[in-house]
């Protein structure tokens, strides 16, 4: 079969109810009164990837599992108006969805409803399989159903990544994703020594590429056993949301690597990526650009 599909993208389809509210952590009272407005949009971490692979120039195709309810109704809506293929999965428990309360300095708190799933839940064998065998590349969300694919994506020879997001390095529910995947993404949020974790990852899987995001001081880049840091981009605009940054990053990060550009190179493109990310609003779902990435990256190259 062709290699007809850049990247598969596994698993993080769903919804989120935005609500912008005045301070985080948000003080008890018994109401609030939010003039922002509230909205719920499709796009979670899934689909946020899948729009920015394919706003790059990369086919991309979406497998997971929805429901047969208004919220699946907009994910399959996303998919339709950006283009982007997708295998959706009956689900009966209903879509993934979930609640971000965001504060005025673009800071985050996500609230996720898990009752929209169960451990057992799979993804057909059959599907994942002839879906990688017709992909350069797998990205693999750390969202349910997607830990009992790895050993179909493995078996395949497609090559994987994935975003562990604020693991601890402790939790034994991540360690498969992290030990399965040539590219891992995940952010420093949580970790006390983000390089010990970032090498005990590439000690004990199969990485060739470790990368620690570390929101406004930039990012760690652990590559050919060498560990370098990567300085933060400035914004081009305000920021007013950090959600879907640490997808963008990934996005333009495997723009670069499946375009062989070398791991440091990669690493520019996905903090170009992730600091326009910050600057559009959750209640949105677009991503940068193949040329202003470009653009951009160059402009930041010939400034150093």
């Amino acid at each position: 079969m062709s290699r007809d599909t850049d990247v598969l993208v596994l698993g993080g389809a769903g919804v989120d109810t935005i609500v912008y509210v005045p301070e985080l952590p948000l003080p008890y009272a018994d109401s609030y009164m939010i003039d922002s407005g509230i909205r719920t949009r499709a796009g979670q971490t899934g689909d946020f990837v899948a729009v920015a692979l394919s706003s790059l120039g990369l086919r991309t195709h979406h497998l997971d599992m929805l429901g047969d309810d208004p919220e699946g109704d907009l994910v399959r809506a996303l998919h339709r108006d950006k283009g982007i293929a997708l295998t959706a999965v009956p689900q009966p428990a209903g879509t993934k969805r979930a609640v971000n309360l965001v504060g005025p300095d673009g800071r985050r708190l996500s609230l996720y409803d898990t009752s929209r799933g169960h451990p057992d839940d799979r993804l057909p064998e059959a599907t994942v399989r002839e879906l990688a065998a017709a992909s350069r590349h797998a990205h693999v969300s750390i969202t349910q159903p997607c830990a009992h694919a790895l050993p179909a994506l493995l078996d395949s020879g497609v090559t994987l990544s994935t975003d562990l997001h604020d693991w601890d390095g402790k939790n034994a529910y991540h360690e498969p994703f992290a030990l399965a995947a040539d590219v891992v993404f995940l952010s420093a949020a949580a970790l006390s020594h983000p390089e010990r974790t970032m090498r005990r990852i590439a000690d004990r899987g199969r990485a060739e590429v470790v990368v620690a995001t570390a929101g406004a001081e930039g990012a760690y880049l652990l590559a050919d056993d060498e560990l370098t840091r990567v300085p933060a981009v400035p914004p081009p605009a305000p920021v007013v949301d950090s959600n879907g940054a640490g997808d963008a990053f990934a996005a333009a990060f495997l723009y670069g690597w499946l375009n062989r550009e070398p791991p440091h190179r990669c690493a520019r493109y996905g903090a170009v990526a992730g600091a326009h990310a910050c600057t559009v609003p959750s209640t949105e779902t677009v991503a940068i650009g193949r040329d202003e990435l470009l653009t951009r990256a160059g402009t930041i190259t010939r400034a150093r």
